[in-house]
């Protein structure tokens, strides 16, 4: 049984050409939406009802907002560099689409 697309948002740091790699999901930016200026916090709270997964590059964010009572799902890659992350697009799209409602989940390479 597969699961419906997910809404995804992308955090500024994540790179636009990923969204290639996470198809049939339906893939937002935080600059398309105009949230580029809003911070992780408010971020998050704008992302929660409207998306069912955030991806981002702040290996922070865990220790800068409180996750916890989140349905939104947080992944975070561990660097901005497309290069990198290219080698591992299907890595990325395999945890994206195993992952659970609230969960967060830091990928290393």
């Amino acid at each position: 049984m597969s699961r419906q697309p997910l809404r995804i948002l992308f955090d500024q740091g994540t790179p636009a050409p990923l969204r290639h790699a996470l198809v049939p999901h339906q893939v937002s930016t935080a600059f398309e939406l105009g949230w580029s200026n809003l911070e992780n916090g408010d971020l998050l709270r704008a992302a929660e009802g409207r998306f069912e997964l955030f991806i981002t590059t702040d290996q922070n964010l865990r220790h800068q907002q409180n996750l916890s009572g989140r349905q939104l799902a947080v992944l975070v890659l561990p660097t901005t560099n497309w290069f990198e992350i290219q080698r591992h697009q299907l890595e990325v799209a395999a945890a994206a689409a195993s992952m659970q409602p609230g969960e967060y989940r830091e990928l290393r390479w």
